[in-house]
């Protein structure tokens, strides 16, 4: 690790939280590459896709508080 990354952290380490999430915020989103330009088109003909198994009745779903009763009686 540089010394100039050293100290940014020790700087960064003493801001209030809401200022290190944004400063995380930012870092995150500045190591996303390029987006892929047909990619919101994709997910929303997906999701259309799965509404319409959704509403012909061909796939089923499950309420939330069961789907969320299992998952914490798995991870508890």
């Amino acid at each position: 690790m540089t010394a100039t990354t050293e100290k940014l952290i020790l700087e960064l380490g003493a801001l209030p939280a809401n200022e290190r999430a944004e400063v995380a915020h930012f870092l995150l989103h500045s190591l996303d590459g390029e987006t892929d330009s047909d990619a919101e088109a994709a997910w929303d003909a997906e999701l259309a896709r799965r509404a319409d198994l959704i509403r012909s009745g061909h796939a089923t779903g499950e309420p939330a508080e069961q789907v969320l009763a299992e998952l914490r009686r798995r991870f508890a």
